[in-house]
């Protein structure tokens, strides 16, 4: 059996929607998503503190790339269309991919200086779509801090449902906080 081609591999996408694209990350993405995930304020809600140099950032690349590899999760930049190569201005993923199950999780982390203009909302049904549609999956889930509205309002517009409460979930720097569960079904569109 031939691997397919880089441009038909559904765990190396390009996506292309109104205003961005959706590639995989490099090397290069290094700088670019250590400013974003070393900010506080965009890390207030994770579950991890902020990242302390941009080595952390490089790990992380180099550990997403393996996960690709293995076709455990899919991550990838999210670049505004006028500058597809640039650095990206934040990240999506479905990750923890359970073949058997076909179901993944979902994550998105964007540069506090692009907050509040839609890319999550753009870039969430383009990585839902080719979710559903190119690996096939049944579910999609997404654990967030109830206390982040933003992000709770953001996959409640995807057709995100909340389903539950996982009390006392995580612990961070001494900061216990729970965690709300949404699932969207693909029987959901």
């Amino acid at each position: 059996m031939r691997s397919p081609a880089p441009q038909d591999d559904p765990f190396l996408p390009r996506i292309a929607t109104e205003r961005l694209v959706l590639r995989p990350l490099t090397a290069a993405d290094a700088d670019a998503l250590f400013a974003i995930f070393s900010d506080p304020a965009v890390m207030k809600y994770w579950n991890t503190p902020p990242w302390p140099s941009v080595d952390t950032a490089a790990c992380f690349i180099a550990e997403r790339r393996e996960e690709i590899a293995r076709q455990a999760a899919i991550t990838l930049g999210i670049c505004l269309q006028a500058e597809e190569e640039g650095p990206p201005i934040g990240q999506c993923m479905l990750f923890a991919i359970d073949p058997a199950s076909r179901r993944a999780e979902i994550g998105f982390g964007l540069g506090r200086g692009h907050w509040g203009q839609g890319y999550i909302g753009e870039a969430g049904r383009a990585l839902i779509a080719h979710g559903f549609d190119r690996l096939g999956l049944r579910r999609i889930e997404a654990e967030i801090d109830p206390d982040n509205s933003a992000s709770a309002q953001a996959l409640e517009r995807l057709g995100f449902i909340r389903e539950g409460l996982l009390r006392q979930r995580w612990e961070i720097d001494g900061v216990v906080s729970d965690s709300a569960l949404y699932g969207l079904l693909a029987s959901d569109r």
